[in-house]
């Protein structure tokens, strides 16, 4: 399609006497528009397909950065409740020995005073 102009076959001769010459030409032209029209098809084929996989990739590119945020929000998310939870184990620690030092002081104390 040259200049973006739709192909045009040669319409076929009106004429009732076609010579044997013309025949073969009419039918030579027959050949070429269909084999035109067969191309134009295949190219349009083309085009459509080469949109669709324009497309795909503009998705799959698309799934990738999601993918790549997912990633990096879910290790944020996992450091930041690491921390979480390590505070919440040193908060217990902490009152557990608490406890026990209350308990043990009181022992202690009570021991002292029987003596």
């Amino acid at each position: 399609m040259p200049g973006g102009h739709p192909y045009q076959p040669i319409p076929p001769s009106s004429s009732p006497n076609m010579s044997g010459g013309n025949y073969q030409v009419n039918q030579s032209q027959q050949e070429v528009d269909e084999v035109m029209g067969i191309m134009q098809n295949n190219i349009q084929r083309v085009i459509e397909r080469d949109t669709k996989l324009t497309d795909i990739n503009q998705r799959a590119d698309q799934l990738q950065d999601g993918a790549s945020q997912f990633k990096t929000t879910g290790q944020q998310l996992r450091r930041k409740m690491w921390w979480q939870n390590m505070k919440f184990k040193i908060v217990i620690a902490v009152i557990v020995i608490v406890i026990l030092g209350v308990f043990i002081g009181v022992i202690v104390a009570q021991t002292k005073k029987k003596n």
